[in-house]
């Protein structure tokens, strides 16, 4: 699952966690929000999902308030260990430039299928339902719109 992470980084060269694979969960999934500052300033969102953290890259910071969706192409899984992953990748490397925790927190899963996620958040900036809509848009398919749910 994380091979596609381990072929892009050069472990000897950027201080990313390694893709050992041999994480445990805490028990609660987790969730975390990393401010990347690299070539473009954007936001990766990370959700705890079978055993790595499913990724998403936001090019603009994510919605707090209900009615402002956010495009957010998907990539490569990471591994759990990179929830708490903050520092500079280096120059030629893969993502160079500058990583810090926006928010992080634990969240309910509600609903996942391959067109729709679902989840609770319960973080310091980000906090209540959130959507993830598969869309045709962006290469490969990797599109999806992400916004938070009007409260019932």
């Amino acid at each position: 699952m994380l091979e596609e992470y381990a072929k892009k980084r050069d472990f000897e060269k950027t201080s990313e966690p390694p893709a050992s694979g041999e994480e445990i969960s805490s028990g609660k999934p987790i969730f975390v929000v990393q401010r990347h500052d690299a070539t473009n300033l954007h936001y990766d969102f990370r959700l705890e999902m079978d055993g790595v953290l499913k990724s998403w890259a936001v090019p603009k910071e994510p919605p707090r308030n209900a009615g402002t969706k956010r495009l957010a192409i998907e990539t490569e899984d990471h591994p759990l260990g990179y929830a708490n992953f903050e520092g500079e990748i280096p120059e030629g490397q893969y993502g160079a430039g500058k990583v810090e925790i926006w928010d992080r927190g634990i969240f309910e899963l509600l609903k996942s299928n391959e067109k729709e996620i679902i989840v609770t958040l319960h973080g310091k900036q980000l906090e209540g339902d959130y959507v993830l809509i598969k869309t045709k848009y962006g290469k490969e398919d990797k599109g999806w719109l992400f916004f938070k749910k009007k409260a019932d």
